[in-house]
């Protein structure tokens, strides 16, 4: 009937015909999006040209969530190392000893992070997240019954469910931003939840000087850790609860067209073990696995050894070392949030990951050089600036990461970055503490500036495909081009009626 001009039917003919091509346009487009393999990345369009993408308000409540229990384990991660001296008396055991307690938060990272990142990508993120507050919980509890001088044993086991839960940990802020949050907010959204393991640490800095005193009764001494492993418990019972009853898998809508092309590939076509070899060939993301760890690693090893340097220098500074590395971490923190909002308004990966390494190095030579001053404001100011850029690059690398990745899972890029931070975290620490033990702190810090220069280097390599931001345009683009196709249908009609029709 189409091979008839629409000005030789009537004028009640023509409305009839308008309003069934308007009715049947939307059905054809979707038919077509099930036989013609070019239109399957082309998200839902509704009858008014609006896709199904939704922000929820409660994405604020998961990512707080997360950055609770997050929180709660970071704590417990640096809460010897701080009073790495107090612990030695306690326990009757060598400085040694006590550096494993925030060491084997990294080394069962290593072979526990695979198994962890298959459940991610296959179970999801409620399931993560339970087993995470879990195993955070019942660690708490296992070192409110470790509080005697002869159960060293007990407390490394408790500190061994910890850095269990760790590993669920470590790879969900990006896999959670990007599930939850809009492409505007998917980085601030990250740093939200890097901020939260970034704050357990500034705590777990502060408050064990404050809440153990470096006092020479085992029994009151016994006292004031109780007080700290029973706070600790407490906290991470009632994390636990909140998320048994709050914490979501996924919003009903996709927040983005990245994501309403990810929920449209079905499980069946992903293969987890292909997803690795996948990133193991991406040459620029390997270079930045390899420059994250060294970066990362610094600061592990700057982190769990503050304490045996500042006392080294500064005779009876316990409390101060903890605000020392609460310094650290605040300014961290910021770092990361201004970092986060920067990538947010500008996408420039690339050159921020590589300004930002480039004074994490300035910074590390700059404390190595004045930590010996004897003027500890001076050492309160150099960390601050340390902490700004070293820590602040955290969120940097996993964004950076699913930017060069996608479509892969986002726990998987996470995972690998997180792998190779744990393992040159390992190695920094304790080849840093063997050149302090043998040549001094200066010596030591020098070590780690050599490695931060190198990692520098290989930012500067990294070719900055940003395969995320070229996904949602190219969806963006396919949107408005099914909108323009539809109006082109609906505009030459409409005028026909109403330009055609019979006085």
């Amino acid at each position: 009937m189409f091979a008839y001009p629409l000005y030789s039917l009537s004028h009640l003919t023509r409305n009839m015909l308008v309003r069934r091509v308007i009715n049947i346009v939307p059905i054809c487009l979707g038919y077509c999006n099930h036989i013609v393999p070019s239109f399957t990345s082309i998200p839902n369009v509704n009858k008014d040209n609006t896709t199904t993408t939704h922000l929820y308000k409660r994405r604020w409540v998961m990512v707080f969530l997360f950055s609770s229990y997050s929180l709660c384990n970071a704590f417990q991660w640096i809460q010897y190392g701080i009073i790495n001296n107090i612990f030695m008396k306690f326990y009757h055991v060598d400085s040694f000893a006590i550096d494993w307690m925030s060491m084997i938060y990294m080394l069962t990272y290593i072979p526990f992070i695979w198994p962890v990142s298959w459940l991610l990508d296959k179970k999801g993120l409620r399931l993560i997240a339970l087993m995470a507050t879990a195993i955070n919980c019942l660690g708490t509890w296992i070192k409110v019954a470790s509080v005697k001088q002869n159960l060293f044993w007990v407390t490394m086991l408790g500190q061994f469910a910890g850095s269990l839960s760790q590993v669920f940990i470590l790879g969900m802020p990006s896999r959670l931003a990007s599930v939850w949050f809009g492409s505007e907010e998917v980085s601030t959204a990250c740093s939200i939840g890097v901020f939260g393991n970034q704050m357990g640490i500034a705590i777990g800095f502060l408050v064990p000087p404050i809440l153990v005193p470096n006092v020479d009764d085992m029994d009151d001494l016994a006292y004031h850790i109780s007080i700290m492993f029973y706070i600790t418990a407490g906290m991470a019972t009632v994390i636990f609860i909140l998320v048994v009853f709050m914490f979501q898998e996924k919003p009903e809508i996709p927040p983005t067209l990245a994501q309403v092309q990810a929920r449209s590939t079905p499980p069946e076509e992903y293969s987890y073990m292909a997803s690795i070899l996948r990133l193991l060939r991406n040459l620029p993301f390997m270079l930045l696995v390899i420059s994250y760890g060294l970066n990362v690693g610094c600061f592990y090893a700057v982190s769990t050894l503050l304490n045996r340097m500042i006392i080294e220098h500064y005779p009876g500074e316990e409390v101060n070392a903890g605000r020392i590395g609460l310094t650290i971490v605040i300014a961290g923190m910021v770092g990361s949030l201004i970092c986060g909002i920067w990538l947010d308004k500008t996408k420039t990966y690339k050159q921020t990951t590589l300004a930002v390494y480039l004074m994490s190095f300035v910074g590390m030579v700059v404390y190595a050089f004045t930590l010996n001053l004897d003027h500890l404001w001076v050492v309160f100011v150099t960390s601050g600036a340390l902490g700004f850029f070293m820590t602040g690059y955290l969120p940097l690398g996993f964004e950076f990461a699913v930017e060069l990745t996608f479509p892969e899972g986002e726990g998987t890029s996470s995972g690998l970055l997180n792998c190779s931070a744990q393992i040159f975290g390992i190695i920094f620490t304790i080849g840093q503490g063997k050149i302090i033990d043998h040549f001094g702190t200066f010596a030591g810090n020098i070590f780690l500036c050599v490695f931060l220069l190198i990692g520098t280097i290989m930012t500067a390599f990294i070719k900055s495909d940003l395969r995320r931001q070229k996904a949602n345009h190219l969806a963006e683009n396919q949107v408005a081009s099914v909108s323009v196709s539809v109006s082109a249908i609906w505009c030459p009609v409409k005028g026909d009626v109403s330009d055609t029709a019979p006085g």
